[in-house]
């Protein structure tokens, strides 16, 4: 079908249907445009328990070669705001009353921002306020940290009091929120709790900072994603995968890879300054995997010598090929 999970929900609620009821139709009508089923399953009139069923996203690469906008500058929000133009503007993704989730990398509270274990706060500032310009009828920003509460890493990072700032919520994420959902285009998991704000928001954004990975080999926008799932030790098997598979469900609207400083060793905590690199650039794409494979020659490296943008673009997930990527160069 032509409508994305989020629209057709959209739509359905105006006619008096639940969200549950919504979404349990749009995958019966997914799937019978792949294969014939007898009848569409029955319209439950109240929510039986917390479950979101989720679309399968066409990737942005799939009508040929993807757009990736680098802005090179001094100003974090300027670099933001010439890339996320040179995609054709905001307004392309956020409409007027738009629900709209920032996901940083918020990982841990142990280090100021220059150590670039997080995402540079005025990259997300700037991020908050485009999108509350297009209208967005709220802009929340959250990530699950595995090193310290959320209120002292977001307090640490500098993200919480520059959101606060520039109009946007800061959501200290509620283990309640997270469902079980199932994962139609996933080759290792089919399934993963997941928080089901995430996957029900008119539009998810992706603002990771890159950094190197211990096991990841980089953390980028797919990797970022991790934050907001639930049994991220488990998730760690076959790594590079499930990252893949959760993209496939979770795929934001927007990427946006904070690069002012990278972390080029010791991630994904690090703590040492000699580890971080300034190199002054914000990368955007609606392509995740293209936009994640253009960070990767920050380091030295290609995307198909990270995993998950590997088997990201093995799964169609997007363009890894830099022949089929448009690059933009922005110098401010």
């Amino acid at each position: 079908m032509n409508l994305t999970r989020r629209e057709f929900i959209r739509r359905m609620a105006a006619l008096g249907l639940s969200t549950a009821a919504a979404g349990s139709l749009f995958s019966w009508l997914s799937c019978t445009s792949r294969e014939s089923s007898p009848m569409p399953p029955a319209v439950p009139s109240t929510l039986p328990s917390p479950s979101v069923s989720p679309s399968v996203s066409t990737p942005a690469s799939s009508a040929g070669v993807s757009h990736v906008a680098v802005a090179h500058g001094d100003s974090p929000a300027d670099m933001v705001q010439a890339a996320v133009k040179a995609l054709g503007g905001i307004e392309n993704f956020v409409k007027n009353g738009d629900d709209v989730i920032v996901k940083p990398n918020i990982c841990v509270a142990y280090h100021a921002p220059e150590y670039a274990a997080t995402t540079n706060p005025e990259v997300v500032s700037a991020v908050v306020k485009l999108c509350l310009g297009a209208g967005a009828k709220r802009v929340r920003v959250m990530d699950f940290p595995f090193g310290g509460t959320a209120e002292e890493a977001y307090d640490r990072s500098g993200i919480a009091e520059a959101v606060k700032a520039a109009g946007g919520q800061m959501e200290t994420m509620s283990h309640l929120k997270y469902h079980e959902i199932d994962i139609p285009q996933g080759v290792d998991i089919k399934k993963w709790p997941v928080y089901g704000d995430a996957v029900d928001a008119d539009v998810l954004i992706s603002v990771p900072i890159a950094k190197h990975h211990g096991m990841a080999r980089l953390t980028l926008g797919m990797k970022n994603l991790m934050g907001l799932i639930q049994n991220r030790n488990q998730f760690h098997s076959n790594l590079g995968q499930r990252i893949a598979d959760l993209t496939s469900l979770l795929k934001p609207r927007l990427t946006i890879v904070d690069a002012v400083r990278i972390l080029m060793n010791h991630g994904p905590t690090g703590g040492n300054l000699d580890d971080v690199k300034m190199t002054n650039t914000i990368i955007a794409s609606t392509d995740i995997v293209a936009a994640d494979a253009y960070a990767a020659t920050l380091f030295g490296l290609t995307g198909n010598d990270i995993p998950a943008t590997r088997l990201g673009a093995q799964m169609g997930l997007g363009n890894i090929d830099m022949n089929n990527i448009n690059l933009e160069q922005i110098n401010l």
